[in-house]
């Protein structure tokens, strides 16, 4: 698959796949505040950009989302991504419990604002998935 890096750190990589025209982000570690703020607006930017509808999430070695991150994908970058004309997310969750956990209440929002979830454990069978819809 050919890519386009959108945006990448020390924190993660953030690609476009121009066939089948997804955002994939990978977590390399755990990341909050601003820096994870700034990485997902990055994505969402291209997104809509290029009028792409499905995003790839490599969220595994992601920890707990905290509580002002949540705040910032329910209120904020949700409501933008779902505008911008995001349908479907493949979700690669956290190894780490707590990171799984603490998704529960973004999955939610984000399939009651138009997008489709599907929640996997490993990338290949989520980029199937993602490409097949």
């Amino acid at each position: 698959m050919a890519y386009d890096v959108v945006f990448d750190s020390d924190l993660g990589t953030i690609r476009f796949e121009n066939k089948d025209r997804y955002i994939y982000h990978t977590f390399h570690k755990p990341v909050s505040g601003p820096r994870f703020q700034s990485m997902m607006n990055a994505g969402l930017d291209h997104l809509a950009k290029q009028h792409a509808a499905k995003w790839l999430s490599d969220d595994r070695l992601n920890a707990q989302f905290a509580p002002e991150d949540i705040q910032f994908a329910l209120a904020d970058w949700g409501p933008r991504a779902a505008a911008a004309g995001w349908k479907f997310w493949a979700l690669v969750v956290p190894k780490d419990m707590l990171g799984r956990d603490s998704m529960q209440a973004i999955v939610e929002a984000f399939f009651n604002m138009g997008v489709r979830v599907a929640i996997f454990s490993e990338v290949e069978p989520a980029r199937d998935w993602l490409v097949s819809v």
